[in-house]
């Protein structure tokens, strides 16, 4: 059995929990602006550019009687034109395929289109319950040119206006109607380990998702920047439930970027901000460039916990690069992160695939840590009688009390007589004399100085 199909044997199909609706359409109806609306925040990517959305997105509808998951899909085109609208299109279909609700997403300013027509026999062959939804529905006008989407054999059109957040209740009561109840064992996830794979654009990301699932999940091209948005599935690894977030890739801001490319940086951000532990994608072929420090940067930024994952690791013979080279190469230029374990895989065979969780698990560990006051107390005395603070402008950094105040990220509070004499140097000579006694693998720690109280 290959290591990929070990880890895929240990994962459940994702998001059993809750019934999920799916939203279609034709491109640039509005289905990325119903999501935001219908989850309550701005996920998902939303522009005048038809075909933003490319893959699918899913998120739990908050506030409602019967709790689902929507997910957001890319435009249905007629007649794919090339290699990853392709793939986009079974994308969506593999995404309708998993719904128990069909929300079609059609436009009542355009009108019924030859385009509706046939995007509603595709749908109408899955046999899944459906709902017609006419957004854009705004004036009197609109209402009227609404009613000829009766031809597509749905019903009733549900009118709309995601935009101006108009019908949205009736749409929800809909929903409602035709949702099953819920279990009364639905699961919550509150001990989940959130993972985000994370890195420059190209390096493999979306591949090392589809290899940690087992099967394929996001759309994966050789063009950079493939996946725009985060992608979130939960998943369970053994007794550890986990929400994987598959991201854009991230480039310097000072780089030249359209629109698209700039709301993909944010929502990179944001997925880095929402994670436990970022597993930082490199590619054998280029290491640890100016970009990947950036990236690590923004996780440093974060205190998120960090896996060096070095992908495309079969290409090493032909490289000419030892792990042992390769390390030292990264150490150097990721030196800000000492702390950080490298792990050398092919997303492409699956090799080294499965140790990236059981090694998630361990950092996610290592973050909740809690060391005791006493042992806080003596690793400081230590650390002051082997390397006293140097004086600065004839005063010296004393420490009067020092306790961990948090976990996740591990969080050291210490009382002293002034803080700018807690010198950069010396600050990171107490976190390695921290971590000499408790290891805290994988993960920043976070030390704060504030000035004792008298």
């Amino acid at each position: 059995m290959s290591a990929k199909s070990q880890v895929a044997k240990q994962l459940p199909a994702s998001l059993d929990h809750k019934p999920i609706v799916v939203i279609v359409g034709r491109p640039n109806v509005g289905k990325s602006t119903l999501f935001n609306r219908l989850i309550g925040r701005r996920v998902a990517i939303v522009t005048e550019i038809a075909g933003t959305t490319r893959d699918r997105i899913a998120m739990d509808v908050p506030d409602v009687q019967k709790p689902f998951v929507l997910m957001d899909t890319a435009g249905m085109e007629a007649s794919p034109t090339g290699e990853l609208d392709s793939k986009v299109q079974q994308h969506i279909g593999y995404a309708i395929s998993e719904a128990d609700l069909v929300l079609f997403v059609v436009d009542s300013r355009a009108g019924l289109i030859p385009v509706d027509s046939e995007m509603a026999r595709v749908v109408r062959k899955t046999g899944k319950p459906v709902l017609l939804v006419a957004n854009k529905t705004e004036t009197p006008k609109e209402e009227a040119q609404a009613q000829e989407f009766h031809r597509l054999g749905f019903g009733d059109p549900i009118l709309i206006s995601a935009y101006h957040n108009q019908g949205m209740a009736d749409l929800l009561w809909k929903i409602d109607n035709i949702l099953p109840s819920p279990t009364p064992e639905l699961e919550k996830l509150d001990n989940v380990l959130r993972l985000a794979i994370v890195g420059r654009p190209n390096v493999g990301k979306s591949s090392l998702l589809n290899a940690i699932l087992g099967h394929e999940r996001s759309v994966v091209s050789a063009k950079p920047g493939t996946t725009r948005d985060a992608i979130d599935t939960p998943f369970q690894y053994k007794d550890q439930e986990m929400l994987l977030i598959d991201t854009a890739g991230i480039r310097r801001k000072g780089q030249q970027m359209d629109i698209i490319e700039r709301f993909s940086l944010l929502r990179s951000m944001q997925a880095i901000s929402r994670a436990d532990i970022a597993m930082l994608v490199l590619d054998a072929q280029e290491m640890a460039t100016d970009q990947d420090a950036h990236v690590a940067g923004y996780i440093l930024e974060e205190y998120k916990g960090v896996i060096v994952v070095v992908n495309k690791w079969d290409l090493s013979r032909q490289l000419g690069i030892s792990p042992t080279s390769a390390k030292d190469f990264i150490r150097e230029r990721l030196k800000f992160m000492p702390y950080v374990p490298v792990v050398f895989i092919s997303a492409l065979t699956g090799k080294g695939v499965n140790e990236l969780l059981p090694l998630a698990i361990e950092i996610f560990n290592e973050r909740q840590k809690r060391v005791g006051p006493d042992q806080l107390r003596s690793i400081m005395l230590e650390a002051f009688a082997a390397h006293p603070p140097a004086t600065i402008k004839g005063k010296r950094l004393s420490i009067s009390s020092v306790s961990q105040s948090k976990t996740s990220p591990p969080t050291f509070d210490f009382q002293v007589n002034n803080p700018d004499l807690a010198h950069f140097s010396y600050q990171r000579f107490l976190e390695n004399s921290i971590r000499e006694a408790h290891k805290f693998h994988g993960t920043p720690i976070k030390m704060i100085f504030r000035k004792q109280i008298t």
